[in-house]
Parts: C-alpha cells; sequence; structure tokens
C-alpha cells in the first residue's frame, strides 16, 4: 500500500435480500479504489448504485457482503470518531443550541476537557463555518443552510481523519448551496481534510474533488472510471467555465450520466475491476478516451 493511502476499498460488495424473497440482490460488486490523505474525492452515480450503502459502509455503520474496508492499514469494523458524517439532512439535536450541539460531539471526542476548552475549540468551528452570533439558537431557529453549516462544524470539531459527505447540499436552494460549498473548498484547502463525498450535481464535483468516481447503474454496479480532475487546485466558481478544460471535464460527466452509465453495465468481461480506467479529460481531446492506469493500491 502506498504510504499516503489512507482509505484502501478491496472487492467490496453490497447484497440485500430480495423484496419478495427469492434470494438477493446485489446493489454493487467488486469496487475497488482508494483516497489518499490530504484528497477530496467524489463519488457520482444514479439512484440505486448503492452510493449512500458505500458511504455507510465507510462510516462503519453498515457491513458489507463481501470485501474489506481498510483505514491507514486498518480493516474498519464499525463507527469511530475518526471518520465524522455529514448527512443529506442535518440531524441536529432539535433541543441543543448551535454551541450545544458541536460540544456533544466534542466531549465525546475528549471526555476529559473542561467546559471552558470545549467551548472555546467549539467556537473555532462556528468560526470557520461563519455562524458567529448563533452560538445559542436552536435549530428551528436557523435556516436549512445554516443547519447544515452547524453539521459540518460538528464534523470538523472532532477533528476527524476523514469526513464522509452524503449529498449535503442537495436540498438547499441554489445560492445557499453555492455558498456552502465555497465554505468547504475554503475549509478542506486550509485544513487539507480528507474528503468523501457522495453527489449528483456535476458542477460541485468539479468544483470540489480530485478524482471522481463514475458509477455503473445498479443493481452489480461497479467504477466504471475514476475522472481525474484536470482543473487546477485552486477552483473558483464563477471562474470555472473559462478554463480550458472545463467543458470537456463537465461533458465527460454528463455523457456518462445520460448514456455510459447504463451502457456500461454488465459490460465486465475481461476488465479488471481492480483498476477502472483512469480518465484525464482535457479540451481538445475529442471525448471520452479512459486510459488503463494502475490504482496507487
Amino acid at each position: 500500500m502506498d504510504l499516503n493511502t489512507l482509505i484502501t476499498v478491496e472487492g467490496l460488495a453490497r447484497s440485500f435480500p430480495a423484496p419478495k424473497g427469492g434470494g438477493n440482490v446485489t446493489v454493487f460488486d467488486e469496487l475497488w479504489f482508494d483516497v489518499a490523505k490530504g484528497e477530496f474525492v467524489c463519488l457520482i452515480g444514479h439512484s440505486g448504485c448503492g452510493k449512500s450503502t458505500l458511504l455507510n459502509i465507510l462510516a462503519g455503520i453498515d457491513k458489507p457482503s463481501g470485501g474489506v474496508v481498510i483505514v491507514d492499514g486498518k480493516e474498519i469494523t464499525g463507527p469511530s470518531l475518526d471518520r465524522a458524517v455529514v448527512f443529506q439532512g442535518h440531524a441536529l439535536m432539535p433541543w441543543m443550541s448551535v454551541m450545544a450541539n458541536i460540544a456533544f460531539a466534542v466531549t465525546s471526542r475528549w471526555p476529559k476537557w473542561s467546559a471552558a476548552k470545549v467551548r472555546e475549540h467549539c467556537q473555532h468551528y462556528i468560526d470557520m463555518v461563519n455562524l458567529t452570533g448563533a452560538e445559542d439558537k436552536k435549530p428551528a431557529q436557523l435556516s436549512g443552510g445554516m443547519r447544515q453549516r452547524v453539521g459540518i462544524a460538528r464534523a470538523l470539531a472532532i477533528e476527524p481523519r476523514i469526513m464522509l459527505m452524503d449529498e449535503p447540499f442537495s436540498a438547499l436552494d441554489a445560492l445557499t448551496r453555492g455558498s456552502l460549498q465555497d465554505e468547504v473548498v475554503s475549509i478542506c484547502t486550509k485544513t487539507r481534510q480528507t474528503t468523501f463525498m457522495i453527489t449528483h450535481d456535476i458542477d460541485e464535483a468539479i468544483l470540489l474533488a480530485d478524482r471522481i468516481l463514475l458509477m455503473t447503474n445498479g443493481p452489480e454496479a461497479r467504477v466504471a472510471e475514476i475522472v481525474v480532475n484536470t482543473l487546477p487546485k485552486g477552483r473558483v466558481r464563477n471562474e470555472l467555465h473559462k478554463h480550458p478544460n472545463y467543458y470537456a471535464m463537465r461533458n465527460h460527466l454528463l455523457d456518462f450520466l445520460v448514456s455510459r452509465s447504463e451502457d456500461l453495465r454488465g459490460m465486465v468481461e475481461g476488465v479488471d475491476p481492480k483498476h477502472p480506467p483512469m480518465v484525464f479529460p482535457k479540451a481538445g481531446d475529442g471525448g471520452p478516451q479512459p486510459t488503463l492506469a494502475a490504482s496507487r493500491t
């Protein structure tokens, strides 16, 4: 294993009993990929390919039917404070204030800290997500975007090695979503936070991700391609479209979602799932041109 690799997924599969009996349904099978320390990886795929199930397995709140997830050389066997999750819904405790919601997580991580130290630590992350002044408000007093900011601050405050995000901005309006995406870009750039995120939003993936995993349609979904973001670091939302590689990236991802995610389902004969094709979309490359390349595992 590469010393820079933090997460390694090897031959992961998840099956569930068929709803009307008669055996199991395999949602995904033979997933192989890795995530490096400090890397931001997005996963894109249609509903039914097992995206949220995969994230739950990475979080340790679900178990695979086959294969393993290895974090820093050790197989995960359950939840850990080293892996924080930001869900689609804010998942805040409604009777607690912003400060108390974050402090609850912090004291779980560091139970021996004094109340003053906990509050100081929480305030740092409240300020980081631009919620200064809202410390004593309850979730019902906050907008949807502000509640998601609290969820992000809570995840960051326990200083996890890995942040897992399950379409955290999907229910927000476009302006709020854009603002929160910018916050995440800024935070992850400053902290080098290792992040694995599920999204349906192509432009969100282009803005945030270093690499984008493309899943075929389910059942028996697999990682069809790994797209390397050819737009340089330091991406800014209102400047993305000016980069010569932007439309090549966007068109490649859109083409996959519109047609190739279904076309590639089941076309696995002779394809090594351990080494999904690596793709580097660039201006003038004439469309999708997958190139087989070994992963870091």
